[in-house]
Order: structure tokens, then sequence, then C-alpha cells
């Protein structure tokens, strides 16, 4: 008896390609489907383009016989995902674009195209895992890959999504599937990381606000947390917390971005000692349980993606609102960052850091 129909998210990358592979040796019934994003440009100097990307994970669905689609997505990316990112830099937020397409376009657009045409199941090349608990609601873990855990951008996920989903790569290191590309003899084998910003022509985020928003970027003045005028800044877009470099100061000893003051169109820096935090407080939470854990011991939390969890405490906790505690300072606390809280290996959800 076949197994469930599943739909794998291919970008054309070497995790989704093997990802496709293990579903089809699982015996699953699978069908290919990349989305087309919205991109600046279809093609940057440096040749990365939507119909390459297109092209090479329709190759692979070939290799592995399993039919192939591409969805159009560039208006509901652009419209919920463009913007926003946009917004947020003029708002003084440097927001992660990855946590909103992850829950808007991927598990939200394309996963209900996924249904619709007949899957039970979204597959994607993250590194996670999906397990169920002993009262059978759905639980994200960490891939077994440290390095390549991909949870924290999966935290905003509820638990019909989970539902729905599957983690192909989940037990495996990056290692291993470059193996198994080459094993299969798959034509993305070595091909190198995507870009996160993948709408960004260059990677330059910087030059994309620019083009984008130029009759909004205004420069300003540069306060130090005495409240003394030591520079000017280029527009409060093109900066973010904790950045030391290219902020035209001459001082003896480096000084970092703190803060932007929006209202005055200031940018506030202090010292090194200067750059640390207590706590936080995040919003729009999202619990992936569905509602805030009865049992918060142990708790950690990852204050941006790839930085290490540190121990922290809940404070309080309101419909959509917390305020968490950092057991010891933390610097560079970034608002529009994700704060994703974690019990051990298990995923307990998140919001964004005001």
């Amino acid at each position: 008896m076949n197994k469930k129909s599943v739909a794998i998210a291919m970008s054309g990358g070497v995790d989704s390609s093997v990802a496709a592979a293990l579903l089809v040796q699982q015996g699953y019934q699978v069908m290919g489907m990349t989305l087309h994003l919205w991109r600046e440009f279809e093609e940057d100097a440096n040749h990365n383009s939507t119909s390459e990307a297109i092209s090479q994970a329709k190759k692979v669905a070939s290799i592995l016989n399993i039919p192939f689609y591409t969805v159009d997505a560039r208006k509901p990316f652009y419209d919920s995902v463009v913007k926003y990112f946009l917004q947020s830099y003029l708002d003084g937020s440097t927001p992660n674009p990855c946590l909103l397409c992850n829950r808007e376009i991927k598990w939200g657009y394309l996963l209900k195209q996924a249904l619709e045409m007949g899957a039970d199941f979204l597959a994607t090349g993250h590194y996670a895992n999906i397990e169920k608990d002993d009262s059978n609601q759905f639980i994200l873990k960490r891939g077994f890959d440290a390095d390549k855990d991909q949870s924290y951008v999966l935290h905003g996920l509820n638990q019909t999504q989970l539902s729905h989903s599957i983690f192909p790569l989940g037990s495996y290191t990056k290692t291993d599937i470059r193996k198994i590309a080459h094993d299969l003899n798959l034509p993305v084998a070595e091909k190198e990381e995507s870009q996160d910003l993948c709408f960004v022509a260059d990677s330059d985020y910087r030059a994309f606000i620019l083009r984008n928003t130029s009759n909004e970027i205004k420069p300003g003045l540069i306060i130090n947390s005495q409240g003394e005028t030591i520079g000017q800044h280029k527009g409060l877009a093109f900066y973010t917390i904790g950045q030391r470099k290219g902020l035209g100061i001459s001082s003896a000893t480096p000084y970092y971005v703190l803060r932007k003051d929006i209202i005055n169109n200031q940018l506030i820096v202090g010292k090194s000692n200067e750059r640390a935090r207590n706590d936080l407080y995040a919003v729009q939470v999202n619990w992936i349980s569905g509602m805030p854990p009865q049992h918060l011991e142990n708790i950690k939390v990852m204050v941006r993606y790839r930085s290490k969890a540190k121990p922290c405490s809940i404070q309080s906790i309101e419909a959509s609102r917390i305020h968490i505690i950092f057991d010891e300072p933390i610097n560079d606390i970034t608002p529009g960052q994700a704060a994703v809280l974690y019990q051990g290996d298990v995923c307990l959800g998140g919001g964004i850091i005001l």
C-alpha cells in the first residue's frame, strides 16, 4: 500500500533536492513544487536567477521521476514579505523576513496550493524534527545537526501547519546530505548555500532599501549615551543594533549602536560596556502548542538566528506579549528579530523583540 502524498518545496538547492529523494525512497507519492517569488531583478550581476533555480529544481524532479510544478507567489510574497521588510527598517527594526515567509508563504500560500492539489503533507529541506507528545500534540524539535538546526525560523508554525508537515532532513548532518546527493548523482551536490535575502540583488540590503524607500531616508545626528552630538548618520535604516564599523566616528575606543530614536531621527551609540541588557519584551507571540506551557523551568532563549541559546525566565505572559529576563546580561538585543524559547531540544515558540 502506497504511503500518502507529499508536496516537497524545491528551491533548486541540495537540501530540498535530497529531501525529495529521501521521500521517494521512503515510498511516498511525491510531487515537486517550486515557488516563483518576487525578486528585485530576475537576474543579478552574480548571475543568480529565478529561472536558474526553477530549472535546477525541475532537473532534479526529472531525475527522481516525480511530477513538478511552479507556483507563482510573486504578488503574495511582495505584499506580505518585501513590504514588511522595507517598512520594518523605516520603523527602526531589523527584520528577519524568513520568519514571515515561512508562516505566510510556505505554510500559508504553498501549503494551501499543495492541499488543493491532493497532497497530504508539505515537506521542506529544513533541518528540524516533528514529534508527538503524550497528549498527541505536535512538538517542534531541533535538528540533529546543531550547526544547521533551523527550528528558530520555524517557531511561528501552529498545530495545524505542523500536522501537515514533514522535515526529512531532521536526523541528518549537512555532510550526510552532500554525500547522499553525490551518491544519487544529483547535479546540485556541490551547490553553495542559498542567501537568506533571496529577493535582494547582490545581497546589498542597504542599496535595496535606498532604491525602494529613497524619499523616506533622511540623515540625522549621532548621539552618545550622555546626549552629546558626536557625528552624523546617513539614515537610520542603514544601521543595526550592535554595529561598530561604518559609523564614521573618530574615537580612541569604539562606539556601538545602542538604539534608534525614530521620533527625533537620532542614532544612539555607546561604548562596549553599555551594550548589555537584562531583559526584553516580545510581541506577536506564537506558542507552538497553542497555549503557554504549564511548566516553564529550564528555559533558554535565542535572540537571533544562529545565536547561542541563553538561560532565562519568563516574568509575565499576556495574550501575545511576554517579558523575558536573562540569567546573565546579553549584548545587542535587536528589535525586529525573534526571541525563540526552548526547553531542551523542544522549541516552545517565540515572538518579535520590541
